[in-house]
C-alpha cells in the first residue's frame, strides 16, 4: 500500500518517529501491516556499517533488497535508516513506482547540535552511538531532501507537527486562564517553567487563538524551507509561540 522513508541526520530521532507513526496506524485499526525495516533487523552495528564506503554502500544495498522483497498492496513499510543520499531515495522510490504503491519520505530535520547532544547521551548511557569521526562524516555528506523531487515528494517534517501540538497546549492554557479571569486582563500566564510567560490585555476568543496559531505555523514553516528548521523539542516549540502571542496581542 505504502513504502515510508525516514531520512535525517545521525540521531536526530528518526527512529522515535518510526516507532510512533507505526503505532498510530496499528492504533488506528488499519487493514495493512505495517512493518519496520531498518539496521537493527538484520543486526548492523552502526559503526561498522558506516566505517567506509564499501560498508556503507552493502548496507544500502542490504536494505535495498529487504524493501524490494517486501512491498506490496497489502502492507506499509517503513524504512528507518539514514538515507540521506538523494540517489538512493531515488531508487527506494522506483521501487514504490513498480511496485504501484504510494510513496512519501519523513524528514526528521534535526539541528546539528542536538543530534551531537543526543549521541553523546546514548554514549554515556552505554547504548549504541556513531564514533565521532563517523558522526561528523555522515553530517557533512547528508543531501537534504527537496520537496520539488519526484522522490522527495510528498514530504512531511515531524517537527512542524511538534509545533502544532505544542501550540494547542498553550491555547488551551489561555482559554483555561481566561476562563478563571471572567473577562479582564491576564498577565504572567505561566507555560512551564522556565519557559516565558503570557501578557494579554483584553479578551481574545478561540477562533482568534486558532487564526493565530495557524499563521504561526505557516511562517514558521517557510522560514524551515530557506534557513532555521522548526524546533526539534517541546520547549523550543512553547517558547517561539508565546513570543509570537506576546508580540501580536501585546501591539493591540
Amino acid at each position: 500500500m505504502a513504502l515510508v522513508v525516514i531520512c535525517g541526520q545521525p540521531c536526530s530521532g528518526k527512529s522515535t518517529a518510526a516507532r510512533c507513526l507505526a503505532e498510530a496506524l496499528n492504533d488506528s485499526e488499519c487493514k495493512q501491516t505495517v512493518r519496520i525495516i531498518d539496521e537493527a533487523s538484520f543486526h548492523l552495528e552502526r559503526n561498522q556499517s558506516y566505517a567506509n564506503m564499501p560498508a556503507e554502500k552493502n548496507l544500502r544495498g542490504v536494505l535495498r533488497s529487504e524493501v524490494d522483497r517486501s512491498v506490496s498492496k497489502d502492507n506499509i513499510i517503513i524504512v528507518d535508516s539514514l538515507n540521506s543520499i538523494k540517489g538512493y531515495r531515488y531508487e527506494l522510490w522506483c521501487l514504490a513506482r513498480a511496485a504501484g504503491i504510494r510513496y512519501c519520505v519523513v524528514y526528521c530535520d534535526v539541528e546539528d547540535m542536538q543530534c551531537r547532544k543526543w549521541n553523546e547521551e546514548r554514549r554515556e548511557k552505554g547504548e549504541d552511538a556513531y564514533d565521532d569521526v563517523i558522526f561528523e562524516d555522515l553530517v557533512r555528506r547528508f543531501e537534504n531532501p527537496d520537496r520539488r523531487n519526484r522522490w522527495d515528494s510528498p514530504l512531511f517534517e515531524p517537527g512542524l507537527k511538534l509545533m502544532e501540538w505544542r501550540n494547542h497546549e498553550v491555547i488551551n492554557v489561555i482559554v483555561e486562564a481566561q476562563s478563571q479571569a471572567i473577562g479582564g486582563p491576564l498577565a504572567g500566564i505561566s507555560i512551564g517553567q522556565g519557559l516565558p510567560s503570557i501578557d494579554i490585555s483584553r479578551p481574545v476568543g478561540l477562533p482568534e487563538l486558532r487564526r493565530l496559531r495557524r499563521t504561526f505555523i505557516k511562517l514558521t514553516g517557510q522560514t524551515s524551507l530557506s534557513g532555521r528548521p522548526p524546533p526539534s523539542d517541546a520547549d523550543s516549540a512553547k517558547r517561539m509561540f508565546v513570543d509570537y502571542l506576546n508580540r501580536e496581542l501585546g501591539a493591540i
